[in-house]
Parts: structure tokens; sequence; C-alpha cells
């Protein structure tokens, strides 16, 4: 083989790994053939580490070891055992992280909570609190580079507002994000109006996003997300997806949006032939690929007239 081929061999043998992405367990092996597939899979392990399917969260102490001083002095007071964080790690593993879904990283909190040595048991929330906090502060003092961003809201997520506000005060950590998921359970929200504001805030941010999909909530709120004149994704967003969202005033959205290929409506509400009749109205050509409509009725000459108007963009349809 010759010198040049030899070294290309990292970027391929990275090429043949990244394949594996989702096989955690063919993952794990490959950190024990040598330094090299060690160096290259032990990113795509902590690419999205709250997502793996585990009943160990040790992981997290892991995290913890890259406490600053503030956040050690923290702990201490809380009586959190030092014990249960490591002196020392081989990677920077908090930089890592390029998925960050907060229902799944709240839960995975949770759980380590209850396994580890917590000595102080009076401050239970308050320590819950903290580690919550504070994990997302390590994240952020990395300058990690997230690519995908998950906001839930509903009653396993306790501490939203504080989450939401720490991202706001630190911009950059899901600016360039390219994949958002807002769902929002109506009957979970103690204070709608603050929290609508945060989200508003955050999706402000976004200058280059991809795909949103949004959920269980009503569509004026999201219309207003993303017709927002300080909400730059007219250009850059390709895929939506509605999943069980009160439906109107959809044509305002695919008029705005000049990019979009891709709408998935997955058991919304209110879908009716005005729904149809609203993108037969578009003055702009329909070029989406995907339609997956669920939930509608009575749209037999609606539906031959929607079909007609997709002319050869649609790809992909499904009633």
């Amino acid at each position: 083989m010759s010198c040049s081929k030899l070294g290309n061999l990292p970027e391929l043998t990275y090429e043949v790994i990244k394949y594996l992405q989702n096989d955690y367990s063919t993952l794990h092996s490959c950190v024990l053939v040598n330094r090299l597939w060690c160096r290259l899979a032990i990113p795509l392990l902590w690419e999205n580490p709250f997502s793996i399917p585990t009943e160990n969260y040790n992981f997290i102490e892991i995290y913890l070891h890259n406490l600053n001083g503030e956040l050690k002095t923290k702990f201490n007071e809380h009586e959190i055992n030092e014990i249960l964080l490591p002196s020392n790690t081989l990677f920077n593993y908090p930089s890592f992280i390029k998925y960050l879904d907060l229902l799944k990283f709240s839960t995975s909190v949770r759980k380590w909570f209850y396994n580890a040595k917590i000595i102080n048991l009076k401050l239970v929330e308050d320590t819950k609190k903290l580690i919550t906090i504070s994990l997302l502060k390590i994240f952020i003092e990395n300058e990690v580079n997230l690519h995908t961003f998950e906001i839930n809201i509903n009653n396993y997520i306790i501490y939203i507002e504080d989450i939401l506000e720490l991202t706001l005060q630190n911009p950059n950590f899901i600016r360039n994000i390219k994949n958002l998921k807002i769902s929002i359970l109506t009957r979970f929200r103690n204070n709608g109006s603050l929290i609508d504001n945060l989200i508003l805030q955050v999706i402000k941010l976004h200058q280059n996003l991809k795909k949103v999909i949004l959920s269980y909530y009503n569509l004026p709120f999201y219309q207003s997300l993303l017709l927002s004149k300080d909400y730059n994704c007219s250009n850059t967003l390709n895929i939506i997806t509605l999943y069980q969202v009160n439906f109107s005033g959809i044509n305002k959205i695919f008029e705005q949006l000049n990019v979009l290929e891709s709408v998935h409506i997955i058991h919304c509400e209110n879908l009716n032939t005005s729904f149809i009749q609203q993108i037969l109205n578009l003055t702009k050509p329909f070029k989406l690929k995907s339609l997956f409509i669920n939930t509608i009725s009575n749209i037999d000459e609606s539906l031959l007239l929607l079909l007609q108007k997709s002319g050869g963009y649609l790809k992909n349809f499904s009633v």
C-alpha cells in the first residue's frame, strides 16, 4: 500500500465506523481495538448519550468531572460525595455531545440521582436542580457544537424555565443547530405565557435551521414563531413535521418558506377540505416532496386538485 493511501487510513476508518453510529454495542467493541479506533469511536458514543437505552447512568459522573471551582463548592454545600466524581478522564467527553433532548436529559439526571449516594436528602429537589443546571453549564463552557435540540414541556421537566433562561444567556450554545423539536403538552403548562416567551426567544437565535418538529400545541403559536421577522429560516428550513397540532392558517407558513421540501402532518386537529383549499390558494409552486395526513375527510375532489398543483414535486403522499 502506498504512503498516500496509508495517510488516508484514519479518514477511511472513520467513514466505516460512522455507519455504526447507532450500534452502541459494536462501538464499544471498536474502542478496544487500538488507539486509532478508540479515538474515532469515543466521540460517536458520546454525541447522544442521553438517548442510549441503559440502566447505568454513571456517565453523568464522568461529565461532572468537568465542574469548575464554583460549581464544586456548591456541590460540597449540598454534601454530594466527591467519591462519586472521577479524578481524571482520558477525553473531554462533554465536547462530543451533538444531540440534546431535554426530556431524556432530565430523566437521566433523575435516575442517576436516585441511584447515587447523595448524603443530604433534605435538599433533594435543590440538589437535582443543581446537577441539571451544572451539566448544562459544563456543555456551554465546552463550546459544544449541537446539531439537534429538543424542547419538551411536560410534567417530567420541572426546571424548564431555568434551562431555557440559561440557554438564552448563552446564545452560541444553540445558535447553529440544524434540527429543532418542540413538544408542548398544554395540560402540564403552569406558567404558559412565560414559557411561550422563552421558547420564542430561543427560536430567534437560530440561523441555519433545516428541520423543525412541532407537537401538541396550537398552530397560531407555532405560526407566529415561524413567521417572526426576527426568525430567519425562510431560506434554510427544508422539513416541517406537525404532530397533534391544532391546525389552522398553514398557508401563511407555506407561503413564507422558500425551500420547504417535505411536510409531515400527523394526527392534527381541524383538518378538512379547507386545509386543502389553503394550499390550492398558494401563489407560489407547491414544492412539497412528502405529505402524510392521518386525519382528514371529504377530500376527494380537493385531493385531486392538490395532486395536480403539486406537479412533479410531490414524491410521497399518504392519507
